[in-house]
């Protein structure tokens, strides 16, 4: 609960009232729309990586829509609970989805039986908003200094190591697949119900590493209670002074491939007016490429992003469902 709070007060710190944006008011032109206070469901619980982009992305749109924009957090179900809620609501535009890559393009493997919806049938596309590269952190008083000590270790007393990560299929567990695979190692997977109580415990001890997005993480970086040891994407992030020296996997392990981030968007129900929901692209895309939203992302090493159309992000995420597939498949596993 004390890590919860911090996190939720290290957000509101991190993320203040934003100023007015481009032209207030600027879809009220357009049959009323908004005619009332929006809600963007973040499928997860609050004090998340998610959770604090929601936030930031809810004060900054209200200037913009000239309406109040709340977060619901709907966590559950490896997010499907919150997605499903925005499938389900009415198709006027006031409820949105802040979703992940797990959500809109793994889940549905995952969750073969059981999944409530289909995200390319239930759900429209706006846009996508940021990208966040995974990393391996362990605890400052770790004995592990390096990417290759956690690995040497791990090879020594196989399945001894325990890395916690936000639940079963998620990025963080996908990653931990992909890495033991290009390495031989074997790390004992502990799955937690999101990325604050499995952070919770590495700060504790109780865990000896994580992968994950690092935006939860970074106050603990910056403060010395964390160490980052690896990125698992093929390249290093330039754009974060906390994060440029540390090595990717293209250096670390050359030749795997391992390229591993998430991404984030958008989407509303399936019905939605077209007419609407270019109002929600124009006022987010105004939100996300600004220089204060970028300002505000990328310390956080989230990289942001934005879609030309709703169309060209529908198109990548039946892309990425292929990319996703695969991911879920190779690591064997199954939420059903």
């Amino acid at each position: 609960m004390t890590i919860r709070r911090r996190a939720l007060l290290g957000a509101a710190a991190t993320f203040p009232a934003a100023s007015a944006l481009v032209a207030p008011h600027v879809a009220r032109a357009q049959s009323a729309f908004p005619s009332r206070t929006m809600r963007i469901v973040v499928p997860f619980a609050a004090g998340g990586s998610v959770d604090m982009t929601g936030r930031l992305m809810a004060q900054m749109l209200q200037p913009v829509l000239g309406q109040s924009v709340v977060v619901d957090n709907r966590g559950g179900a490896g997010g499907n609970l919150g997605a499903a809620e925005v499938a389900r609501s009415e198709k006027d535009g006031h409820t949105m989805l802040l979703g992940s890559a797990s959500i809109l393009a793994a889940n549905k493997f995952l969750y073969a039986k059981s999944m409530p919806i289909d995200p390319l049938a239930d759900l429209a596309p706006v846009t996508r908003v940021t990208t966040g590269t995974v990393y391996m952190t362990v605890n400052a008083n770790s004995p592990y200094k390096t990417f290759q000590d956690v690995i040497a270790a791990a090879k020594k007393d196989p399945g001894k190591l325990t890395m916690g990560s936000s639940g079963t299929g998620t990025i963080s567990h996908l990653t931990i697949s992909k890495v033991a695979k290009a390495t031989g190692a074997e790390i004992t997977h502990v799955p937690y119900r999101g990325g604050a109580p499995a952070l919770q415990d590495l700060l504790a001890g109780n865990i000896d590493m994580m992968f994950d997005v690092i935006p939860l993480s970074m106050a603990h970086v910056r403060e010395g209670r964390l160490r980052v040891l690896a990125a698992a994407s093929a390249e290093r992030t330039t754009f974060s002074d906390d994060l440029k020296n540390v090595p990717s996997m293209k250096e670390l392990l050359p030749g795997s491939g391992i390229d591993m981030q998430s991404w984030y968007g958008i989407n509303v129900p399936a019905g939605v007016a077209p007419d609407r929901i270019a109002v929600l692209h124009k006022a987010i895309v105004g939100v996300v490429d600004t220089a204060e939203f970028r300002s505000k992302m990328e310390p956080n090493g989230f990289t942001t992003i934005v879609d030309k159309s709703p169309a060209e992000y529908g198109a990548y995420i039946k892309a990425q469902e292929a990319v996703w597939k695969g991911l879920v498949e190779e690591s064997g596993a199954s939420l059903d």
